[in-house]
């Protein structure tokens, strides 16, 4: 269980010395605008018969758009292909086990294709490829403890260290932990890790919190 005052001033000082890297500053967003410009060109030729295939079971909006908290608090639209009955919002991704979906559904999101929109999140700088995931309103545990942390502070990601260490029964203070520790040491090298490590994430079954 992660305290709060395990995230005080000492790592708030980190943070705001390690932002002002040429990484942090300029590196970052460059790698985001350019492994998003080149996937993007990569999937255009299977995006159509994607689409197609969503289309065919379920003849709801294509896109999902959802409300979501960025970097210091900002809220900004994230997109997905829809991969839930039209009538669910606002649902954790862990609060999902109940609620009954179609065989599209289960395969993308056990995939995680319905995160391919999100490339435009990153490209107009709503996201990054690594960092926390951006957190819905009523996650205010998760929040609080980021804001403690100093990953609050960073623009949210499509990956980030707690989705590659997740565990079943992992709490949102331990994610937030994760997130919290990424925020203290960001650096070129790791963000190429953690983008890396996903892929075998992927592989895995998704965990039971």
């Amino acid at each position: 269980m992660v305290k709060a005052n395990s995230f005080t001033l000492r790592h708030s000082k980190q943070y705001l010395k390690e932002r002002f890297s040429l990484y942090i500053k300029f590196g970052k967003r460059f790698l985001d605008l350019f492994l998003s410009s080149v996937i993007f060109i990569l999937l255009v030729p299977f995006l159509p018969f994607l689409v197609i295939a969503l289309k065919f079971f379920d003849q709801g909006p294509l896109i999902f758009k959802q409300e979501r908290v960025g970097q210091d608090g900002v809220i900004f639209s994230l997109l997905k292909f829809r991969s839930m009955p039209e009538n669910i919002s606002n649902v954790p991704s862990d609060q999902l086990k109940h609620i009954s979906l179609n065989v599209m559904q289960r395969f993308i999101r056990r995939t995680n294709i319905d995160e391919i929109p999100q490339l435009i999140n990153i490209f107009c700088g709503d996201m990054s490829f690594v960092g926390p995931r951006p957190a819905l309103f009523n996650q205010q545990e998760l929040i609080e403890y980021r804001k403690l942390g100093g990953s609050f502070q960073l623009r949210p990601g499509l990956t980030g260290l707690a989705q590659i260490n997740s565990f079943d029964g992992m709490s949102a203070v331990q994610k937030a932990e994760f997130d919290n520790l990424y925020s203290l040491d960001i650096r070129f090298h790791k963000d190429i890790i953690i983008f890396f490590k996903t892929f075998i994430y992927l592989l895995k079954p998704p965990p039971v919190y």
